[in-house]
């Protein structure tokens, strides 16, 4: 195969998974934040909370949907693009993915349609059950998805039969040794992409004039996470870091751009640079002495392993996974400023009045999702040349497919996702433009609160108090 129809058939895998990525990401943020919304509905009988749950559940069933749809065509694309790796590794990553279909998915599709369609059929706590199961749900799924993906970078519990991984130890396959980190790193990547998200809603109705309770209180319950959330990922990213410096030495001397230690010289932290992966060396360098040895090693004259350490066919590529790792945690850094400048803020009073702020606010609001895409390219090309490290070479993988084969189905990749999934997020952007409804809307159609049935769908006509019954067309 050719190294072209190599690159074209990697390219088509992180596009697609790309979109993949995305919607699942907001879903089980969006999951949890519904089950927190409705958990706080059934304590306080404040409808505010309802208000916000029938606002966000919405937009959940949209990316759930989308996620379900882009999830598809990844099992396709083992067989079609990757035959190689799923001969080599399909009895490790098979039954993986397998026991999330027969663990999450199952869960999440048994309780969903209760979750979307069973306020008049159930009672209030069965169905907040009913909320808890799907967020549950969504996190066994990352967990599963998780597991695989880390035992591709940190390969364990296996042993190789006629060039055939052979399971040997699931419990040392499941939690290998990054598979704990990765995961923790993931699911608050996921929250965080899902806080501002729902922040960024807030503060652009505000911008807009629309000021009442529920908008403030969804601005706010997202700023608290965020204010949580932020820092304690910059200390799991750390030791994420340590992992895989012991691990995948290599990717880590890409991300820093680590050519070669000096002596006994302390590694720098280098801020900014091109690397140049045919010359060996960094153009317009900005370093920090040291820096680099404290950050990676927590010391102050530790050195890390460097480019030149390893063959060059062994290297990630730095020049990309350079930058992406560096928008990421820039991206990180803004996140902890928006939290910050929030605590100020409440402190002042100004929280729901400053437009400066609300305007970065807004602006934030694709930052979680970018960062996460970030940090998996990172995670991802960082890993190369192999698919499975140390046992199995991307270029031995991949299905033997022309350049020409890889390219016309790439290019319909681009066309079909842009426009279904783009039609999708327009749609999203659209039901967040019109933002939740408040009590003041519903003009008098109150939720019932009773121990009995709950009226969550008022502002459906069926359900309207003085609407005619559609069986007997007589007044209710």
């Amino acid at each position: 195969m050719s190294d072209l129809a190599l690159t074209l058939a990697r390219i088509q895998f992180g596009f697609t998974i790309s979109f993949h990525i995305v919607f699942p990401a907001i879903t089980i943020g969006l999951a949890s934040y519904l089950a927190v919304l409705e958990a706080s509905w059934l304590k306080t009988k404040n409808t505010v909370y309802l208000d916000l749950y029938h606002f966000w559940v919405k937009l959940f069933s949209l990316c759930f949907g989308m996620g379900v749809v882009s999830g598809l065509v990844m099992a396709y694309q083992f067989g079609t693009n990757w035959s190689g790796f799923s001969s080599v590794a399909g009895s490790v990553t098979g039954p993986l993915l397998a026991y999330e279909v027969l663990t999450a998915f199952f869960l999440e599709a048994g309780f969903l349609g209760v979750m979307l369609f069973g306020w008049n059929k159930v009672g209030p706590t069965l169905h907040f059950a009913a909320t808890v199961m799907v967020a549950i749900g969504t996190l066994v799924s990352a967990t599963w998805i998780l597991a695989s993906n880390s035992w591709m970078h940190t390969p364990q519990g296996f042993t190789l039969v006629d060039g055939k991984v052979i399971p040997v130890d699931w419990f040392k396959i499941i939690f290998n040794p990054s598979f704990p980190y990765r995961l923790v790193h993931m699911v608050i990547g996921a929250y965080l992409a899902t806080a501002l998200f729902v922040v960024a809603s807030g503060a652009w109705q505000l911008l807009r004039g629309k000021d009442n309770a529920s908008v403030r209180k969804m601005l706010s319950m997202g700023l608290w996470l965020i204010l949580l959330l932020a820092p304690l990922q910059v200390v799991v990213g750390d030791m994420h870091g340590l992992n895989t410096l012991k691990h995948q030495p290599a990717k880590i001397a890409a991300i820093e751009a680590h050519w070669e230690n000096k002596g006994d010289e302390a590694t720098p932290l280098i801020l900014l640079a091109w690397p140049d992966m045919a010359q060996e060396k960094n153009h317009f360098a900005l370093e920090i002495p040291v820096l680099g040895s404290l950050i990676l090693r927590h010391s102050l004259t530790a050195q890390i392993p460097a480019l030149k350490d390893f063959s060059p066919q062994d290297r990630p590529n730095a020049t990309i996974i350079f930058w992406t790792f560096r928008i990421m945690v820039g991206l990180g850094m803004l996140m902890m400023l928006l939290a910050a400048t929030s605590l100020w803020l409440r402190y002042k009073k100004q929280l729901y009045q400053h437009k400066p702020f609300l305007t970065f606010a807004t602006a934030m609001g694709p930052a979680g999702v970018i960062a996460i895409l970030s940090g998996w390219f990172t995670t991802e090309i960082g890993r190369q040349p192999w698919v499975v490290y140390g046992v199995l070479r991307t270029a031995d993988a991949v299905t033997p497919h022309t350049a020409s084969e890889v390219g016309l189905t790439l290019a319909l990749f681009v066309i079909i996702y842009l426009a279904v999934f783009g039609m999708g997020t327009l749609y999203v952007l659209r039901l967040v433009n019109i933002g939740p409804k408040t009590d003041e809307a519903l003009q008098g159609d109150a939720i019932s609160v009773n121990p009995g049935v709950v009226n969550a769908f008022a502002l459906a006509p069926e359900f309207h108090p003085d609407a005619k019954s559609p069986a007997t067309g007589k007044e209710k």
